[in-house]
This record gives C-alpha cells, sequence and structure tokens, in this order.
C-alpha cells in the first residue's frame, strides 16, 4: 500500500528546509509549489542575460545550509559555493560621510574612533551586551517552539535582565552617542521587516549574528542556494512538484487529513507543512468551522510588517565604486519609519538598500555590465496606495536619486530595469496586505505571541516561515524548520522511510 507522504506547502527557503528535515526523519515527502518556478520570496528574474535575485540576498549563518545537507548525508560545498562579502554593509549619510560596517574589529573600531572617539568604548560595550542577548535569543530560545503560554513567561525575567524591554535604537543610544552611528547599528531589523524604535532589543541578536558569521553571498546569486536544495530533495527521493497551487486543507475530526489542488486533485497526507503566510492559510485554506483560535477577526488584528518596493535594473557600464551591499541613507530616519509603518503613507523621501552583486559575481550580467536591485521600505497594502499608479513615477525618483548621489549618468547607461510593488506580494506570493516579511516582529508579536509553528487549530497542521517563531530572515526561516522536530511525530518502523544514500539514486 503506498504510504501517506508529508505534504509540503511553498518551496520558499522555510518550505525547502522542512521538506529536508522531514525526509531526515524518514518520512516520505510531497512539497507543492503554486508558482512555475521553486524560491517563494528567493524567487529569480532573468532578463536579458541578467540574473536577479527577487529576494534574500544577505545569506549569515551559512552552517544553517552546512546542516541541512549533512543532515542527509551530503556535503552543501557539492552544491553551491558561498563567499565572504567585504564590507558586509557600506553605509552613506546625506552629509557625505560613508561607513564601511566590516567584520574586522580594528577597521570597525577605527572608523568608530573617527565619527565619534568615545564610541568607540561604547561599541565595544554594546557588542558584549549583543553577544549576551544572542547566547540567550539565539542560541537557547530560536529553535524552541512556544506552543504555551507558560513557555513564554519562563524567558520572560531573563528578558528584563538582558533589558529585552527596551526598543533596538533605544539599547544602541545606550551605548552609541553619535546619531549616524546608531544607525549604522539599528537598521538590521529593517531587514525582518521590524522598525527599529518598535522592536524588542531581543532582535540585537542579529548584530552578534552578523558578527560571529560574517556575511556571505552564493556563486550564481542566492538563487542558485535555491535551485541546490531542489536538486537535495530530488536526490533524496522528495516529490516536487511546481505549478500545483493548494486551495484547501481538508480537516476530519480535527485532523488535517487531505489538501486539494486548484486543477481538482485530493492529496492524502500523513500531516501538513505550510510555508505559507500563516495569515493567508487561516483565512483562505481551512474552513471557518474548523479555527477556534485564528479566526479571521484574530487574524485582521495582526500588524503586519512594511511593504516592499523593489526596482531591478542593468547598465552597460560597471559602477566600480558601488561595494555589493550599500545602505543610502536619506535625511530623516524615525520620522521616514513613522511614515511607513505607523502612518502608512508614502513619503517625499526614502532609505534604500542597493545590492550590486556583480561586485562579487560578474557572470550574473554580461560581459562589462552590472546588474543592481534597489529596495525603498513602503506602506503595505493596509495604506491603500494605487500602485499601478504610482509605480513608474517612484521607479524613476528612485533612479533619479541613485544618479545624483551615487551613479552618475545611471539613466543614460540602463540597459533593463523593472519593479515590483507591494502588490506582487499580496497577489503572487499571497502575502497578507503585501507586507514584506508577515507579521511585524514587534514584543507582542514574537516567541508565544507570533503565530505557532503547531496550529492550535487543526491537528497535524504545521508551519514554517517567516510568520512563525523565530521569525522572518534567511537564518530565521530556516530555522523555523528545525521546530518541526520538537513538535511532529516521530515516524514509526513501517512508515519510515530511509533516505538513499549520496551514492544511491533516489527514486520520487
Amino acid at each position: 500500500m503506498e504510504q501517506k507522504p508529508v505534504i509540503i506547502i511553498g518551496s520558499g527557503f522555510g518550505g525547502l528546509s522542512a521538506a529536508v528535515r522531514m525526509r531526515a526523519m524518514g518520512y516520505p515527502v510531497t512539497l507543492l509549489e503554486a508558482r512555475g518556478e521553486p524560491g517563494g520570496r528567493a524567487a529569480v528574474f532573468k532578463r536579458d542575460g541578467y540574473t536577479f535575485d527577487a529576494g534574500p540576498t544577505v545569506i549569515t549563518a551559512p552552517y544553517l545550509f552546512d546542516e541541512l545537507f549533512e543532515l542527509v548525508g551530503r556535503r552543501r560545498e557539492d552544491y553551491f559555493d558561498l563567499v565572504d562579502v567585504d564590507p558586509m554593509y557600506r553605509i552613506t549619510f546625506t552629509d557625505g560621510s560613508v561607513f564601511d560596517y566590516t567584520n574586522d574589529q580594528e577597521r570597525l573600531l577605527a572608523q568608530i574612533g573617527e565619527f565619534n572617539p568615545p564610541d568607540v568604548d561604547g561599541y565595544k560595550r554594546m557588542l558584549e551586551h549583543a553577544k549576551e542577548i544572542f547566547a540567550v535569543g539565539y542560541e537557547q530560545l530560536a529553535d524552541e517552539p512556544f506552543d504555551k503560554l507558560t513557555d513564554m513567561l519562563t524567558i520572560i525575567p531573563k528578558m528584563i535582565q538582558l533589558q529585552n524591554y527596551r526598543s533596538v535604537y533605544g539599547l544602541v543610544s545606550k551605548y552609541i552617542k553619535d546619531k549616524r552611528l546608531r544607525q549604522v547599528f539599528t537598521f538590521q531589523p529593517l531587514l525582518v521587516g521590524g522598525n527599529p524604535f518598535n522592536v524588542t532589543s531581543i532582535y540585537m541578536l542579529i548584530h552578534a549574528l552578523e558578527r560571529k558569521w560574517g556575511v556571505h553571498f552564493a556563486k550564481g546569486g542566492t538563487t542558485a542556494i535555491v535551485h541546490a536544495m531542489v536538486q537535495l530533495l530530488e536526490d533524496i527521493g522528495v516529490d516536487v512538484r511546481f505549478n500545483t497551487p493548494v486551495v484547501d486543507i481538508e480537516v476530519e475530526n480535527g485532523q488535517a487529513v487531505a489538501v486539494h489542488t486548484e486543477a481538482g486533485e485530493r492529496l492524502p497526507c500523513r500531516f501538513v507543512v505550510s510555508n505559507a503566510d500563516p495569515s493567508f492559510v487561516y483565512k483562505n485554506l481551512i474552513d471557518s468551522k474548523h479555527r477556534r483560535k485564528n479566526t479571521d477577526r484574530k487574524v485582521d488584528r495582526v500588524k503586519q510588517s512594511m511593504g516592499l518596493f523593489v526596482a531591478y535594473f542593468g547598465t552597460d557600464k560597471k559602477y566600480e565604486d558601488i561595494e555589493h551591499h550599500t545602505i543610502v541613507l536619506g535625511p530623516r530616519y524615525k520620522e521616514l519609519l513613522d511614515d511607513i509603518f505607523n502612518k502608512k503613507v508614502l513619503a517625499d523621501d526614502f532609505s534604500l538598500y542597493l545590492h550590486r552583486p556583480t561586485a562579487t559575481d560578474p557572470s550574473l550580467a554580461p560581459e562589462g555590465h552590472d546588474c543592481f536591485y534597489v529596495l525603498s521600505p513602503v506602506p503595505n497594502n493596509n495604506s491603500g496606495l494605487d500602485w499601478e499608479e504610482l509605480k513608474e513615477e517612484y521607479l524613476e525618483r528612485i533612479l533619479e536619486h541613485l544618479e545624483e548621489r551615487h551613479m552618475p549618468g545611471l539613466r543614460e547607461h540602463l540597459t533593463v530595469k523593472f519593479a515590483v510593488t507591494p502588490d506582487y506580494f499580496e497577489h503572487e506570493l499571497r502575502s497578507e496586505a503585501g507586507a514584506g516579511f508577515g507579521p511585524e516582529p514587534r514584543l507582542t508579536q514574537s516567541a508565544w505571541f507570533r503565530y505557532h509553528n503547531r496550529s492550535e487549530d487543526v491537528d497535524g497542521l504545521y508551519f514554517v516561515g517567516a510568520g512563525v517563531h523565530p521569525g522572518a530572515g534567511v537564518p530565521g526561516v530556516i530555522t523555523s524548520a528545525k521546530v518541526l522536530e520538537k513538535v511532529v511525530p516521530v515516524p514509526s518502523a513501517g512508515v519510515r522511510v530511509d533516505v538513499p544514500k549520496a551514492n544511491e539514486r533516489a527514486s520520487a
């Protein structure tokens, strides 16, 4: 008799990681992807010889990938290569000053001293505090499930001791006095959808994480990691299906028993792991009669992270003075973030993340050319903004700004340009309100307060990805799949299917 598989919904990094871990446990696994390509937010756009990563471009904690491949007897190095990026980020200010955020302690302290000598000692103390937060928030809690309120209550004394009642900006300001340096060391929560003036200082663990392992880039782009993981799944016998949107999770006696696809197919399952946005899943894939906890009303009250406007462009010249990762800060910081997160208005100014992958891997563009992606945080679609009307004008404003500040003659050298808005995230990626990172990672939406990795409503339904603990960002999403091993049942001997060895051919 054919065994019912574990069904994974979605092939973002969370779904891919979950598929590896469930297969390593011995389950037969089927992964269903709604789109024609893998990756979710980490998909790829290819245009006229350019390769543009659609989403994540910063790879930290590379050991997490090594772990996944080792679980099934493979070596990550046999599938894709990672290289260090230095500086990790270049931060530019409107006054013309530049800060290279590097993992070299001596260079880093020298730059801090040039900005404000007293902040050198302050930074050293801040780094030690960040390491203490990392030791608790990441090393002890990141892969722990928060199913019960008591799980949260037990860590509150430690959070108070670590001053996690402060915001990221508030904690950094305790140690750093120069306003520019405060921005250098507080923009990181924006990379996981959080406002540094709102999110708990537990997210200072990001700073410690970057200092511990550095920032990396995959040769061939982030899409090379995605396709390597898909190849790994095929090698270990996971059935991967594209163009297979799930439209319903069938629940019987409180248990997920099957999924239904857009094509009308019913696929029985042992249990379901969803990499889709939990807000979308609860409201659209599970009948309301099965949801006592995550009702439509409760889901609608979740505060979603900001939206993203991302423009992609290629040039027929190389801009050698642009680093791989550049943060282009605007004239306002707190006020701009207030416009984005709270007022939900599209400001006249902006701060940008500029990505030039050809600084590290020239093969991503035609010879002698560069490719770029520039990201502007914007309000999510709860703003009511009409992006069809605003899209082209906003793109031109960004290109003009880059031309004036960093890239002379940019618009004369453009060979290709296009952009995505929060509409892409809402309609193509099925993200609630077009949010770029799922629920905003404020204290009241973290750990137990975040969507749970194990559904409170439906037995046999589990979640991975940006929407659940420990949260967004590549390390968080991959770690969410580690939580699964502590909440899903261990397969019985009659269920277990061994993973083929590296020199064996797998059959899906």
